[in-house]
């Protein structure tokens, strides 16, 4: 029999408590899904989550009964946030399937562990563990695709992808980031269902994309996808990984973390129009549509001008999308200057309030960027120069030698 091993995150303050809430030893509440993989495979833990057979009622009335708070997120399908001692622990109800659209399911509760485990998706992710013994219950091999490096559906993978269309791309996530050589049956079944994505939403696409590209495997599941036309039914523009594949040497070479949004852009053809509308097809945020518009946007010039005007996140997408694996590392120690000069400055050398101090203090900011961003008495100086300037000009003008 498989044990879990000790992991820091099962002595956490108040799990202890909680898991003594929902039931006795053996026939209690067990681990399921990522905290246990994880922890089979060594890596760390960030979310922990509790199976039971315990309906939902029953659950928020033993934890309440416990002194825990119960937080009903997901009470509709069966799932109750617990916060033991300020850490939140999704506690689920077993279900079964009784009906799927290929968007939505339709559950059922029940009090079967296999029933239960028959609905994942993944034998990687159907895997339990009781709290106080650790001892792992696996019904589908689960285990054994954990040693494999593989991810493989459970049960039919034609039919799993037509009870969820999105396992479509959670298979090719979750195989960038354990999978070495990808199961054939579930590949081919999400070839031959590939267009199934098109009935999804477009939020849900784009979380499970974004996610998928900031895996260990992406570059090579990204290759993988495009070869057999995976991403073509929703996203037609990506034409190949060699972007991709460079911007990922270079953040690796600069030691700098993968980004998602970057790693989309590395994707798409260079055309900040294109970038706005995969931002709007995909409904991102006003932030990660600003940055796939000005990564696409081609600005050769000074990094720290770059970050000035446009934001240290995007100027250092646009230097490692160039392969620069120096710049981004000046821009993350540097501190973005603001011109240390107001419009008032500029009227109390003499110009009158209006349109021209808007223009001057233009002047002056493109002198002192030109100048990389000397200090104040430089910029007083900058100042000085483009007023009289301008004053002597106003004064030709007026006296007709202009």
């Amino acid at each position: 029999m498989r044990v879990l091993p000790d992991a820091d995150w099962r002595g956490q303050r108040g799990l202890a408590a909680l898991v003594a809430a929902l039931g006795p030893a053996g026939g209690g509440p067990r681990y399921v899904g990522g905290a246990v993989r994880d922890t089979l495979l060594g890596l760390p833990v960030s979310d922990i989550d509790l199976a039971t057979p315990l309906a939902p009622p029953e659950v928020v009335r033993r934890l309440k009964a416990a002194g825990i708070k119960a937080i009903p997120t997901g009470i509709a399908h069966g799932t109750v946030t617990a916060v033991a001692q300020g850490v939140p622990v999704e506690v689920t109800t077993l279900r079964r399937d009784v009906s799927t659209d290929g968007r939505h399911a339709v559950v059922a509760y029940t009090d079967s562990w296999h029933e239960d485990a028959a609905r994942r998706d993944f034998t990687i992710n159907a895997l339990y563990a009781d709290p106080p013994t650790g001892a792992v219950t696996d019904f589908f091999g689960g285990l054994d695709d954990l040693a494999a490096r593989r991810v493989r559906f459970i049960g039919d993978p034609y039919r799993r992808i037509a009870e969820d269309h999105l396992r479509i791309l959670r298979f090719f996530r979750f195989h960038a980031r354990f999978g070495e050589e990808p199961d054939a049956d579930a590949l081919a079944a999400c070839v031959a269902r590939a267009n199934d994505l098109m009935a999804l939403s477009r939020e849900r696409i784009a979380a499970e994309l974004l996610k998928l590209l900031v895996a260990p495997g992406a570059v090579a599941t990204v290759t993988l996808m495009l070869a057999h036309g995976i991403l073509t039914p929703v996203l037609p523009e990506i034409a190949d990984a060699r972007r991709l594949t460079g911007l990922a040497a270079a953040e690796a070479r600069a030691g700098i973390a993968p980004d998602p949004v970057r790693r989309l852009a590395a994707l798409l053809p260079r055309d900040p129009a294109l970038g706005e509308t995969i931002a709007a097809r995909l409904k991102l945020s006003k932030a990660q549509r600003r940055r796939l518009i000005l990564a696409a946007t081609e600005r050769p010039g000074d990094p720290r001008e770059d970050a000035y005007r446009v934001g240290r996140e995007a100027a250092i997408d646009r230097q490692l999308l160039r392969g620069d694996v120096d710049a981004p590392h000046d821009l993350l120690d540097w501190a973005i200057p603001r011109l240390p000069l107001t419009g008032g400055a500029l009227v109390a050398r003499g110009l009158i309030a209006g349109p021209s101090v808007a223009a001057a203090l233009r002047q002056v900011e493109q002198q002192w960027i030109a100048e990389k961003f000397p200090a104040q008495p430089r910029v007083e100086s900058i100042a000085d120069s483009v007023v009289d300037a301008i004053i002597r000009h106003a004064a030709d003008a007026s006296s007709g030698r202009a």
